[in-house]
């Protein structure tokens, strides 16, 4: 009887800590995507005179939204463990970013462990499903110029033309210089079947941890962002002009990023939002490739592709194994580092999303009653 009363305590515990964390996050998204809305509508001269501090101020807003998020799962106990590659170095460098994907909070995952990489975050473009267009952030992602991407073969071609369509308009405008996609095309449980199916009758490689990648976003980026060099690589020059008139170096590098929870058990956005999972490290593994190392061209590119998600394979096998990612070629171990965030930074973001959101309230409301 003692050990069921105590069971229904610590279930009414996680309950009304649920409660609380929705309740303060539908607060804070109340407070905080409608001030970021707000304040750049008002700064819309701004971007009609000098449109490159338009975006730079918008960048530094969308990278305090992304922050907010990012605190969500760092007061749960939901945080970061880094090991491969440092990136900090070639923040300001342009990259395409890899990612596998296994759930919704890989995106929350990249919101945190990409807050320390300099002007990254504020930086960046996201390829996301279009789901995620009608997602309380969706309307953010919108005005920030992410591309939401439509999957399915009914859709394909069209979408990537669109996509090209979108980096053309809005990548270098906005001076954008890291894209981040999931080539994969799904989440891990959904197409894990079709992906083994398909590898089965093609004679390509079995993989439990991942699923074969898609070409055709990967490409688009690369061809757009890059210029093609004789040996079918991609160049370090684009010959566009960046905002400030200044000629752009274009895609420098890929970034593969690898993502793995404990025990396989990957992170929904509902854990982030109600916390109900105890205190978790995600593991994230960087690989940094210099552009000039990819190929553009189909087949080729196809490869190369298909041989980074067969590491991304032996990477996550050896960590379910041993719960630590292998040490690169040549070193004995493998060196990890944590990730941090400053809690008084995030409460000070946390402060300045609430008092925008009064400010504004106090504003429309006078307003309000000035003309009724």
């Amino acid at each position: 009887m003692a050990q069921l009363m105590d069971g229904a305590r610590k279930l009414g515990w996680v309950l009304l800590r649920s409660l609380l964390r929705f309740v303060f996050m539908f607060i804070n998204n109340c407070v905080a995507i409608p001030s970021y809305c707000l304040y750049l509508l008002l700064l819309q001269p701004l971007r009609i005179w000098d449109s490159p501090t338009f975006w730079h101020i918008e960048g530094i807003m969308f990278k305090w939204m992304l922050a907010m998020v990012s605190s969500w799962g760092w007061v749960a106990g939901y945080t970061v463990t880094e090991w491969g590659d440092d990136v900090r170095p070639i923040s300001e460098e342009e990259a395409m970013v890899i990612v596998n994907h296994q759930a919704t909070g890989d995106v929350c995952t990249l919101m945190m462990c990409l807050q320390d990489k300099g002007m990254v975050v504020r930086k960046m473009m996201w390829l996301m499903d279009h789901v995620f267009k009608y997602t309380n952030f969706g309307l953010v992602s919108l005005i920030h110029g992410d591309f939401f991407i439509r999957q399915g073969k009914a859709h394909r071609d069209k979408q990537l033309i669109y996509l090209k369509d979108h980096l053309d308009r809005y990548y270098h405008s906005r001076d954008r210089k890291w894209i981040v996609l999931f080539p994969e095309g799904g989440f891990l449980r959904k197409r894990r079947e079709t992906s083994q199916s398909f590898a089965k009758k093609n004679s390509l490689p079995h993989l439990t941890h991942v699923t074969l990648p898609r070409l055709g976003a990967t490409q688009v980026i690369l061809k757009t962002l890059g210029t093609q060099q004789e040996n079918g690589s991609v160049g370090s020059e684009t010959g566009t002009s960046g905002q400030s008139g200044s000629k752009r170096k274009g895609l420098q590098w890929v970034v593969d990023v690898t993502i793995a929870y404990p025990k396989a058990r990957p992170m929904d956005i509902q854990t982030w939002i109600f916390g109900y999972r105890p205190p978790t490290v995600t593991h994230v593994h960087y690989r940094m490739y210099p552009i000039k190392e990819v190929p553009v061209e189909t087949e080729p590119l196809t490869d190369w592709l298909y041989q980074r998600f067969v590491e991304k394979e032996e990477l996550l096998a050896h960590f379910y194994d041993t719960g630590a990612f292998p040490p690169p070629k040549g070193q004995k171990e493998a060196a990890s580092r944590a990730m941090t965030l400053d809690p008084v930074w995030l409460c000070i973001i946390q402060s300045l999303a609430f008092a925008s959101g009064y400010v504004w309230y106090s504003v429309l409301q006078y307003f309000y009653c000035c003309l009724f």
